[in-house]
């Protein structure tokens, strides 16, 4: 479950060369983990094959267009949850005390809430 988790993280991440690079090897690996159904990773292989085909440029440009220009897509949870209400600070401040007490490195560029972290912890 955890290889699968990891992958998934990274599919949702900014896209870098260095997941480009792997990516021939993510669907067999989620395969491999057996955690998703093969209805599931058919879902995911066309995320995988445009990271093998596009240009970088140009899935980072998409990846801003979806996730980064607007709230209803946005990968930071609490913005679903709480909105720019003053619950979502609290909520922020509990979730990174969860990851600290688990030993979690947390990546100091993201917010806790970020999708992609929640699932690598």
């Amino acid at each position: 479950m955890r290889h699968t988790l990891l992958i998934l993280s990274h599919l949702l991440r900014y896209p870098s060369e260095e997941v480009q690079q792997a990516a021939p090897e993510l669907v067999m690996a989620l395969e491999l983990d057996g955690v998703l159904e093969s209805r599931q990773i058919e879902e995911v292989k066309p995320l995988v094959q445009s990271l093998i085909d596009d240009e970088l440029l140009d899935l980072q440009e998409g990846y801003t267009s979806l996730f980064d220009r607007g709230r209803a897509l946005s990968l930071h949870l609490f913005e679903h949850v709480h909105g720019d209400t003053r619950n979502r600070g609290p909520a922020m401040i509990e979730l990174a005390t969860i990851y600290e007490q688990s030993g979690f490195a947390m990546d100091a560029r993201e917010l806790p809430d970020f999708l992609p972290m929640m699932l690598e912890f």
